[in-house]
């Protein structure tokens, strides 16, 4: 079938210029029967033709819907089926097929089932995921999670960067959305993430108690999308993978995340007024969707949930994997742990112990809460003085090094350590708390102790040699 130019080109020639259907139709490299039939329509017709048979096509058919069938159960969003994957069964079952024919059904098939509805997003609509990024914090390459909500009627959005993808990241994420945005979205569209979702029952969705907490004190409805589709919040889907590619790449580096979260955050408040929807700038849209939000209450929402724990007789707690040291004299109790994105609270007899949260399997030990057993074990002082001394700081630091230089550092405590136990039993009764604590520790001397080696020695001495006349006399 010609093009329309050439069917113009081609009745000119004639119908115009008078020019002969032989010599046309040679000087287009057409047939004479083709000139001739454009002669009579203006217009190029797609003529109908008889379906021609496909004897192939009807052997594999069947076969083909059967796999489709079999397979659709045992599929993923992920792991899904491809053209590619059907035609290597069809292949290994011993049909003779094309990938051409297979990828043909395939494509007919998906453009049948594709799902596509032009929505209208009202104010105060939002949109809410994660998104696995990479960043560089401290020279060290790491997987980070990008938490992001994104108002769909300004396209307003807020992002933060958190180490783990987990329930308290969840929940900390909509409590500094919310405050950075001065208000609460109205409708919050998520996955079926199991940080929100315990339990599917039917069209039924349980909620997880601290995300159903969240959501009675902000007053918002969560909607949830229909399970292993993406497409009913592909809105946030698209951003997430945009922000990734104009604001984190290349790499970003940071002393932490939330140095590297701020600076993200800037860069897209300072992006935002410049971009136009429908003929419309974004700083029109936002302003009026702020009024649509609702009111943050007075009072932020607490991430933190505190969770009984029993601490172990060498005063240490497990929380989610990792161990944690409290003071010795706590062994044994009961604790309430608080647990937060980064760090853990540990809270017993009316005092409270921080560590920075610590990965599954691994330890967080500080020393010092175990000054009362040192100061009675010289040789677990000798193990653990080097982390012991970094924690303790000034002044303590500047006499190991004096006691290192004057006497070795295995020697100082090999030989049970004098100096650094009288230092521990000191330091355990001034209650001396630390570096920059202002308390210094008074001079403490047991009764009657030498001064010296030397003294000592000469003092163990004479003791022996009184011992030796006394007996010489009893002889006598």
């Amino acid at each position: 079938m010609l093009k329309m130019d050439q069917v113009h080109v081609l009745r000119h020639k004639v119908l115009k210029e008078g020019r002969s259907i032989r010599r046309v139709a040679r000087e287009l490299g057409l047939s004479r029967n083709t000139v001739a039939k454009y002669l009579d329509q203006p217009e190029p017709v797609r003529s109908s033709q008889r379906q021609r048979e496909r004897p192939v096509w009807e052997a594999v058919q069947p076969r083909l819907e059967d796999l489709v069938a079999e397979w659709e159960p045992r599929t993923t969003g992920k792991q899904r089926i491809t053209a590619m994957r059907l035609y290597r069964q069809l292949k290994a079952e011993g049909y003779q097929v094309g990938r051409t024919l297979v990828g043909d059904y395939w494509r007919e098939r998906r453009r049948q089932r594709a799902e596509y509805v032009p929505l209208v997003n009202r104010p105060g609509e939002a949109q809410i995921d994660f998104f696995e990024v990479v960043v560089e914090v401290g020279g060290e390459r790491r997987k980070a999670w990008e938490f992001l909500l994104r108002l769909m009627y300004s396209g307003r959005e807020f992002a933060w960067l958190y180490e783990r993808c987990d329930q308290l990241a969840f929940l900390d994420g909509h409590v500094r959305a919310f405050a950075h945005l001065g208000g609460v979205a109205r409708r919050c569209v998520y996955d079926n993430l199991t940080a929100a979702v315990r339990k599917i029952v039917g069209a039924r969705r349980e909620l997880t108690g601290r995300f159903l907490a969240l959501v009675s004190h902000y007053l918002f409805e969560p909607d949830f999308a229909r399970i292993g589709e993406g497409h009913d919040k592909g809105g946030v889907e698209s951003r997430g993978k945009a922000i990734r590619l104009e604001h984190l790449t290349p790499i970003p580096r940071g002393d932490s995340l939330e140095a590297i979260s701020r600076q993200l955050l800037a860069e897209l408040d300072t992006a935002f007024p410049a971009r136009h929807r429908a003929g419309r700038s974004a700083s029109e849209l936002w302003a009026e969707e702020r009024v649509q939000l609702l009111p943050a209450p007075a009072t932020s929402f607490e991430v933190r949930k505190p969770i009984p724990v029993e601490i172990s007789s060498r005063a240490m707690v497990r929380i989610e994997g990792a161990w944690y040291s409290v003071p010795s004299r706590w062994a044994r109790l009961d604790a309430t742990e608080y647990l937060g994105v980064d760090d853990v609270r540990i809270t017993c007899m009316g005092e409270s112990v921080t560590h920075p949260r610590a990965q599954f399997g691994t330890r967080q030990v500080r020393y010092r809460h175990y000054l009362p057993e040192l100061a009675r074990k010289p040789h677990a002082v000798r193990q653990v003085a080097p982390e012991l001394i970094a924690e303790l700081g000034a002044p303590w630091s500047g006499l190991w090094r004096l006691l290192c230089s004057t006497h070795g550092e295995l020697g100082s405590s090999a030989s049970g350590g004098p100096t650094t136990r009288r230092g521990l039993r000191t330091r355990r009764r001034s209650g001396a708390l630390g570096a920059g604590s202002g308390n210094r520790p008074a001079p403490y001397r047991r009764a009657g102790s030498p001064r010296s080696r030397t003294e000592a020695r000469e003092r163990r001495g004479s003791r022996c040699a009184r011992r030796l006349r006394g007996r010489s006399r009893t002889r006598v």
